[in-house]
């Protein structure tokens, strides 16, 4: 065989063979993937009740609810990360508003990101035209797109507990810290930022629980909104904190004792009216005897332990966007992908919060949506319901991408009522009696279907 010495080439041929290996090196691991220069925007919008429109037992406002939207675009296709301060999302309000954002503003189904905060202090069923708010904040984000960059980073915070513990006095499950339980200390964060470098936005995961401020009766966005207006007052200008709720069906805040205490205040007051509530509990404030000193004091207190853990949660995302963030990326993929699982159901027979174990019938099948977005090299799981703890480490765990998010009660809202990891089956909480789920079904339909759902963006 002929050996050509390098010498025999001439100066344009070795330029051409330079240029095809740098073309080369720089293709992506997937090829696929259509990349661009990165556009974001981020807006806003007041959704909270009119005074005529709050739930008759309604205290007032303690503070606003916001419908907040970051919009990215790459040229090739545009996304949005969209998260309301609601308790749930009605999978119909999700498809009206997806295919609304199709069709206005060019965001396709499988990349329309629309989140609960899951507040606990938002009216859960509303006709007050919040609909439209929530579609003009996407839309004033697109107006706002501008040439941008992004950045991931993670960070810890102390402000989630494990909440199933075994009372020491019955020796059954019941609700209560347990600070050897299972729970996720992470907190993700996407920072998106101008080319000049002032802020856009920044999106952020974390799994707990927004029910500080339930027995108050007032319309809030609880950790969430607490966290998200310190962010933006700390950002400045009209940048955009959007809130993305983490695994946290098993996960309360960690400072939650004025709940318990009132709890149990309510206990001994309805019992002294002859009904027996200890192992049941009515929503919200209601059975408090507002007049009681001890029960404002403790009222009170909620109002600043909310404030107190929003400020801690706000901390840590400013401390990752300062310390912690990975290389800025303005060349990104933007993907999406949706899909169904299907999982047996059953029915409750009985009653009892926590404790014993429930007696079930065979129900229909329970339908649950999955979803995904990857920008960048970021890519986010979504699940229409509230998970346990475990199920989203373990699909972050088995990830191929190093930065992995999973936002729940995303995309709708299913009818499975909790989902518990398939070990958690064999103890008597509250979220495993309640569920729809037969056990030994969900925990790997969400892991590996998701990782499905990874492939498919992958290879489109």
């Amino acid at each position: 065989m002929a050996v050509i010495h390098p010498s025999s080439f001439g100066r344009r041929s070795l330029a051409l063979i330079v240029v095809l290996m740098v073309a080369f090196l720089s293709i992506p691991a997937n090829a696929t993937e259509e990349t661009g220069g990165l556009q974001a925007g981020a807006a806003k919008v007041d959704i909270t009740p009119a005074p005529d429109s709050l739930p008759p037992q309604s205290h007032g406002v303690l503070d606003p609810l916001y419908a907040r939207a970051i919009v990215v675009d790459n040229g090739h296709g545009r996304a949005a990360l969209v998260t309301v301060d609601a308790g749930a999302i009605p999978t119909a309000l999700w498809k009206r508003l997806s295919e609304r954002a199709a069709n206005e503003l060019g965001i396709a189904p499988d990349h329309f990101m629309l989140t609960a905060t899951h507040t606990h202090s938002a009216p859960f069923v509303r006709n007050d035209g919040y609909e439209a708010q929530i579609f003009e904040a996407v839309r004033a984000a697109v107006k706002r797109l501008q040439p941008a960059r992004m950045a991931f980073g993670t960070g810890k915070s102390w402000i989630n507990v494990n909440r199933n513990i075994v009372d020491p006095k019955t020796h059954r499950w019941w609700e209560g810290p347990n600070y050897d339980g299972a729970s996720d200390k992470t907190v993700g964060v996407m920072r998106f930022e101008a080319l000049s470098g002032d802020p856009i936005g920044v999106y952020y995961n974390y799994a707990v629980h927004p029910v500080i401020t339930g027995n108050l009766d007032m319309v809030s966005a609880d950790i969430p909104g607490a966290a998200s207006n310190y962010l933006e007052a700390s950002l400045g200008g009209d940048a955009v904190a959007v809130w993305s709720s983490g695994a946290s069906g098993d996960q309360n805040p960690i400072f939650f004792n004025q709940t318990y205490d009132l709890r149990e205040i309510r206990i001994r007051d309805y019992a002294a009216r002859g009904e027996d509530i200890s192992n049941s509990m009515p929503p919200g404030g209601e059975g408090l005897d507002r007049g009681n000193p001890r029960v404002q004091l403790l009222l009170d207190q909620q109002k600043q332990v909310n404030s107190a853990l929003g400020l801690m949660l706000a901390e840590e995302v400013l401390h990752v966007m300062r310390d912690n963030l990975q290389r800025p990326q303005q060349q990104v993929a933007i993907g999406g992908a949706i899909k169904s699982v299907s999982c047996p159901g059953r029915k409750r027979l009985d009653q009892g919060r926590a404790g014993y174990a429930g007696s079930y019938e065979d129900a229909d099948p329970v339908p649950l949506k999955l979803s995904m977005l990857k920008i960048g090299d970021v890519v986010i799981g979504g699940v229409d319901a509230e998970i346990f703890t475990l199920i989203a480490q373990r699909f972050k765990r088995e990830s191929p991408y190093a930065n992995t998010m999973m936002v729940t009660l995303t995309g709708g809202m299913a009818p499975s009522g909790y989902i518990p990891n398939d070990a958690a089956y064999g103890q008597y909480t509250f979220e495993v009696l309640s569920s729809r789920l037969k056990p030994g079904c969900a925990e790997d339909s969400i892991v590996n279907g998701l990782l499905d759902l990874e492939q498919e963006i992958a290879g489109k």
